[in-house]
């Protein structure tokens, strides 16, 4: 199982795509870590810088609704894990892109939308860090003078059986 908590970076907008996440020059890329220095870089977010220390630092995103509509390449999770960001937790997102993101054993966690307007909120009091109980379901999101959210999650029988075991390939490798 991946490690999943850490730095929280926000993505304030809805709808960010496929080609945002890895733009699609990439995509005869063979390698996962060849897409690492490339991702976000297409994403236009006022005050968002793609190299910067925010995105280099961060092991979670949280961000809006319909995270990773465009289309169903799977380089958009691996951009997102080569560079160690296994957890998303949005609104929404488009159904390939989630499951792409189970499949490699990564985790997009959906929250109600009133939940995540209260994690951007607690997010302009400072730099956030996330831990995540797996088998709790729950996320803690801390800041450094102190403030805590918690927020919980849930995830089907399937879907925890491919975080657990690392990805669909090693799920499959330990089933058949």
């Amino acid at each position: 199982m991946k490690q999943f908590g850490g730095p929280v970076i926000f993505l304030d907008r809805s709808d960010i795509n496929t080609d945002e996440i890895i733009p699609a020059k990439y995509l005869t890329e063979v390698e996962k870590a060849a897409l690492a220095p490339h991702c976000l870089e297409d994403l236009s977010l006022e005050g968002f810088d793609p190299s910067g220390d925010a995105l280099r630092r961060a092991t979670v995103i949280v961000t809006r609704a319909n995270f990773g509509c465009g289309s169903s390449r799977e380089h958009a999770p691996w951009a997102l894990e080569v560079n160690d960001i296994t957890v998303v937790v949005a609104q929404s997102f488009a159904r390939i892109f989630r499951q792409n993101m189970f499949n490699c054993g990564m985790m997009a966690i959906e929250i109600p939308e009133e939940t995540i307007d209260g994690l951007f909120e607690f997010g302009r009091g400072g730099s956030v860090d996330c831990s995540v109980d797996y088998t709790g379901r729950k996320l803690l999101f801390s800041r450094g003078d102190g403030g805590s959210m918690q927020v919980g999650f849930s995830l089907s029988e399937f879907d925890s059986a491919l975080v657990k075991a690392g990805g669909w390939v090693e799920f499959a490798d330990a089933r058949y």
